[in-house]
Order: structure tokens, then sequence, then C-alpha cells
């Protein structure tokens, strides 16, 4: 099973030229399941399935932004249950140009599967509201969850370095608001003295963007949670995507993730 994350930096820069590049790369990955950040869905366009071509069964947050941005999930497999909250967890992010989501479907794989795609709030100074919004989502699946066992993978650009305390959260490194989760983070997983930045000023589009003293940081990722001694799924690759331009053109001001999964037996 392959599983990707990226923030698609909806049609900003000069789209034409970045569409083609994420056409190719997303069409040569050929992943089986997806989160996208910052995709654009209006009653015209539909960015995701542009981008991934036929064969995906896609769901969209179903609050976007004035133009029309927000975040999607693919899948190859049929998707069962869906849900998806809007994480406005403080009066500050409530009344901002972004609250904060969560989605996340039943993938009806062999092996039953929940896939989630989670976006916090960005702001620097708002990691109060990721670590009420990373409880949140997290207790959220586990009461999908229930009593039964099914393999869970979280997704998305979480706005947060994994030294935060809403990614020590996840990775099962710390509790928040008298409550704890393990989740294991695919990057660290395959790349334990890697950085692994993902926003980071050698990609100019971040430098010449909004960011221009950005320093780098590694804020999108891929966890599978544990369940007993381990993780429910196995490693077997986590790398990059979208980390180098193609004829001098970069396709997102994030680059993306992909790893490779697979049963444990």
């Amino acid at each position: 099973m392959r599983v990707a994350t990226l923030n698609l930096w909806a049609r900003h820069g000069c789209w034409s030229k970045r569409r083609e590049v994420l056409i190719a790369g997303l069409r040569d990955l050929r992943p089986d399941l997806v989160a996208f950040q910052e995709s654009v869905v209006t009653d015209h366009y539909d960015q995701v399935v542009d981008l991934l071509g036929p064969g995906y069964h896609v769901v969209h947050q179903d609050e976007g932004e004035a133009d029309g941005t927000r975040a999607s999930i693919a899948s190859r497999w049929p998707l069962g249950e869906i849900r998806q909250v809007r994480l406005a967890v403080t009066s500050r992010v409530n009344l901002s140009e972004f609250a904060g989501w969560v989605g996340f479907v039943e993938v009806r794989t062999p092996e039953p599967l929940l896939f989630a795609n989670h976006k916090p709030s960005f702001r620097l100074n708002h990691e109060h509201e990721r670590e009420l919004q990373a409880v949140q989502a997290a207790n959220l699946i586990e009461e999908v969850l229930g009593d039964g066992l099914r393999h869970v993978v979280v997704a998305g650009d979480f706005d947060a370095p994994p030294e935060s305390a809403s990614i020590r959260y996840w990775s099962g490194l710390q509790s928040l608001h008298g409550t704890s989760v393990a989740y294991r983070d695919g990057w660290q997983w395959a790349h334990q003295h890697d950085p692994g930045h993902t926003f980071t000023p050698l990609n100019p589009l971040v430098r010449n963007g909004n960011w221009p003293l950005e320093t780098g940081r590694r804020i999108d990722y891929l966890f599978v949670r544990c369940h007993g001694n381990g993780p429910t799924l196995r490693l077997v690759d986590c790398w990059q995507i979208f980390d180098q331009p193609v004829n001098g053109v970069w396709a997102s001001d994030h680059f993306g993730l992909a790893m490779d999964l697979e049963e444990v037996h």
C-alpha cells in the first residue's frame, strides 16, 4: 500500500507549469491513498481529480475558503463511513481564515483501514490550538474505532516540527490534557538522523513567498497507529516527493511525503 501527503499550495504561483509537474509526478507515483491540503474545489473545477486522473474515490472538506481552497482525501479503494470535523477549538482560530480540520474515511481494503487527513492551525503562535486539535482529532479516531482493531494511517500538513507538543503527542512521547496515543512517525522511522524539512528556504517558493525568513521545518507527516507492542503495519520505505524542481519548476511550496506499507505477518 502506497500512501502520500502533499500540500498543493492551491493554484498560486505559475499554476500552469506547476500543474504539469504535479500531474506527471503523481501519475508516476501511483499512490493508493492521498491526503491533500490546500486543494481547490469549485463549482467548475476539482483540482484533485484533475491531477490524479481517473480511478480514485475522492472526498473533500465541506467548508472551503472563498476561493475553494480546502483539504481532500483520495483512495483507489471504495470508501465506507466518512466523517469530518472543523477544529475551531478556541475563539482565536474560530475567527481566523482557517480554523483547522480533520477528515477520516473507512477504506474498504482487504484488511479494515481508517485513513485520516489532519490540517490544524498554521499560525506560528498557535501551538496551544494545535495541541487541542491533536487531542480532538485523535479522540475522534478512537471513538470511531471503538473496541475494533483496524489499521489507522494519519497524514497531513501538521504545521508543527517534531519537537512540538502536538507532534510529540501523536508520536506517543507525551500526554496532553489527560490523554495519550501512540503513532509511528514514518519519516523518523525510516530516517532517524535526517531532519527531513518539508517547508524549507531551499525551495524558492517559500523564501520568495509569504515566509522570507523561514529557516526550515519538517511539518508534513505520515503516521501509523500503534497497538500492543508497535505499529499494526510494517514500513517498507518513506521518502520525500516533489523535493526537486523539474526543468526549473517547483511543484509546491511544500515537499510531500510517500511511504509504502505492508501487512505484518
